[in-house]
């Protein structure tokens, strides 16, 4: 885990591409709503009784939960539309997708495995002991959005490597 704040990087460099695609997600933190800033106010703007953090779950707990991820299933319709739209990023072309101008790098191989645990989780969070499509394109911008390197071309036309993941993930057919 770790944390990226965009405004001061003096001193920080980015880190290098095999680097960073060891981190299974890349979420997007906006800042807060006006009423969770108010709450915030409420909770942080004093000196004394701050909030103390406390257990809220155990080692145990954690690598149950773990088994109980590894049991989640995954048809293999759902398994080869992970494995497309990873490949999708390499070699949009191959699925007439016409999106190749805009990406430097495609996804790599680690991306198909941990959207597919990404998709697990989801699943498995939304009570579920199976995985659906829709379990893969939710999560699949939080999985793919840094391993999508874009183009020159790309970000001249204010392209983000979330709006190729998105046309991606609106293009490409859903079993």
């Amino acid at each position: 885990m770790a944390t990226e704040n965009p405004i001061e990087l003096e001193g920080t460099y980015q880190l290098p591409e095999a680097q960073v695609d060891r981190f299974m997600l890349k979420l997007k933190i906006e800042y807060p709503s006006h009423s969770e800033e108010r709450q915030i106010l409420d909770l942080m703007a004093k000196t004394e009784g701050l909030p103390e953090a406390g257990l809220v779950t155990s080692c145990e707990q954690i690598l149950r939960a773990r088994k109980l991820l590894d049991q989640i299933y995954v048809d293999d319709k759902v398994k080869d539309y992970v494995v497309d739209l990873v490949v999708a990023t390499r070699d949009p072309d191959r699925y007439n997708i016409p999106i190749a101008p805009y990406i430097q790098l495609g996804a790599s191989p680690r991306a198909t495995i941990f959207l597919t645990l990404a998709a697990k989780a989801h699943a498995f969070i939304q009570g579920r002991g199976y995985v659906t499509p829709q379990d893969v394109k939710s999560i699949a911008l939080d999985v793919m959005r840094h391993r999508v390197t874009i183009t020159y071309e790309a970000e001249a036309e204010e392209l983000a490597s979330e709006d190729v993941v998105q046309k991606l993930l609106d293009t490409l057919p859903v079993p």
